[in-house]
């Protein structure tokens, strides 16, 4: 494990040799054009390129430096594991709160996610990004633990409007909750009236919060106090389809969203 690691420390100790390898292992260069795309000094490119051919990364092809087979490797090794340290560093401050257990997905898959939390000055930031998704999509599919104030009345608006159709498996409780406002329950109600909306209850709490917009998912992360922490948006297929199964999942063991069941 010693040595690996101390290849690793190798190239990590300069950006320099990094992007020289990676600019290798895309296509022959000269020393000019390696020179001319870092920024790098000649002395500080003759030092690393010799550090290379030491290791076999690099060979040397008339006026051009090629990588080798397992420079490319090594290149391609480094590659990834960048991604999942940028990955990580999105994560890092919500990976607490995160469902994991319900993602049938791996976590590199939220690579070129956008994760948005609260601020000082924007509070209610995570929300904003799941509504402006909401404002602007045809359908909306969503299984939640939870629905509040502005996303019903945003679904119900557009519902009603004719701008988009609606699907929901809420948990029992969310339901409750709605139900003991009036206000917001009469706006429950009509939305589930709608020939483009249908509600269901689930079968049981959900762990989770998961928002389809035509192909955008989001995931809304909140604490075990309910405060909401993040708002996890993207638009990678493999993230698409397990929202989907998802959705399909939940939606199957639901039953038929009634009213009364929660009106005293």
């Amino acid at each position: 494990m010693e040595a690996p690691l101390e290849e690793i420390e190798f190239l990590a100790r300069s950006t320099n040799r990094v992007e020289v390898l990676r600019l290798l292992a895309t296509r022959p260069h000269t020393r000019g054009e390696l020179a001319a795309a870092t920024g790098a000094s000649q002395a500080t490119l003759g030092r690393i390129l010799e550090d290379f051919a030491e290791r076999s990364w690099v060979t040397r092809e008339g006026g051009k430096h090629v990588a080798t087979a397992t420079g490319e490797l090594v290149a391609d090794g480094i590659d990834d594991l960048v991604a999942v340290l940028e990955t990580e560093g999105k994560l890092r401050d919500v990976v607490a709160y995160l469902p994991t257990a319900e993602f049938g997905f791996d976590l590199r898959r939220l690579a070129d996610a956008t994760v948005t939390v609260p601020s000082r000055t924007r509070p209610s930031a995570p929300l904003q990004r799941v509504l402006d998704g909401m404002e602007g999509a045809a359908t909306l599919r969503a299984v939640s633990h939870t629905l509040n104030e502005q996303s019903l009345a945003t679904a119900h608006d557009r519902v009603v409007a004719g701008r988009q159709a609606f699907e929901a498996v809420l948990s029992p409780s969310a339901l409750e909750a709605l139900a003991g406002d009036d206000r917001l329950w009469t706006q429950v109600r009509a939305l589930a009236d709608h020939d483009d909306a249908a509600i269901r209850v689930a079968d049981g709490e959900v762990p989770l919060s998961v928002t389809v917009a035509d192909g955008t998912v989001y995931l809304l992360v909140r604490d075990e106090g309910g405060i909401l922490r993040a708002a996890i948006h993207t638009d990678d297929p493999v993230v698409r389809d397990w929202a989907g199964e998802t959705f399909s999942e939940y939606w199957e063991h639901a039953t038929p969203f009634d009213p009364t069941a929660f009106e005293e």
